[in-house]
């Protein structure tokens, strides 16, 4: 059984992909991580703006040596968005994903383009999302606890420039798959958004 679980920035789709992935025992793959760990190589080489570089940091990494909690600052977040929009990018990490959603058991996989591109056939799809404002009240939380000059402005126009990005890019644009079940968090706490998203799992699974 596959499990796709695609949002925008912010709108709870890992935290439900880790509670559903622990509630069913199975593999967990936060894709977003694998786009701020090629951020992160290309910023730290100070390689941002190089296509090539980023495209080879993708072709090279390891997801095993992922540190999820290093990797969640506001600047690897922009970074993540830079290079995921590069088609060289998203082609390296395609197979690297596919890998992971084959395995027996199966596997939760979420990320922005999981149901319509990477796991089209996945058993259950969900698109989950939330307000622009309510999403970046919820990164504002979360940066501010690591950084204290973050601000909520700074971070909603992150979250609009983000969207922006995803949803015009040519490559895996973010768009919500044909066959996906709309889940929006705006108006729930952590724990209804999961046993939403788990009633809807359950659903699809008969």
């Amino acid at each position: 059984m596959i499990i796709a679980i695609d949002g925008p920035a912010a709108s709870g789709k890992g935290t439900l992909g880790k509670r559903i992935a622990g509630h069913l025992g199975l593999a967990h793959l936060d894709t977003g991580l694998l786009y701020r760990a090629v951020g992160a190589i290309c910023l730290a080489a100070g390689k941002l703006e190089d296509e090539a570089a980023s495209v080879e940091a993708a072709r090279a990494l390891d997801v095993t040596t992922l540190d999820p909690e290093s990797l969640r600052t506001g600047a690897i977040g922009e970074a993540a968005s830079v290079v995921a929009a590069r088609p060289g990018v998203r082609a390296a990490l395609v197979d690297l994903q596919r890998r992971f959603a084959a395995r027996p058991e199966g596997a939760v996989l979420d990320g922005r383009d999981i149901g319509s591109v990477i796991c089209p056939d996945a058993t259950v799809k969900l698109f989950v999302t939330a307000s622009p404002e309510v999403r970046a009240e919820r990164r504002f939380k979360e940066l501010a606890a690591r950084d204290p000059l973050a601000s909520y402005e700074a971070v909603l126009a992150d979250i609009h420039k983000r969207d922006e990005r995803d949803s015009s890019r040519a490559a895996a644009p973010l768009v919500m798959a044909s066959d996906a079940v709309l889940l929006d968090t705006s108006n729930l706490g952590i724990e209804e958004s999961f046993a939403a998203a788990l009633a809807i799992v359950e659903r699809a699974r008969g």
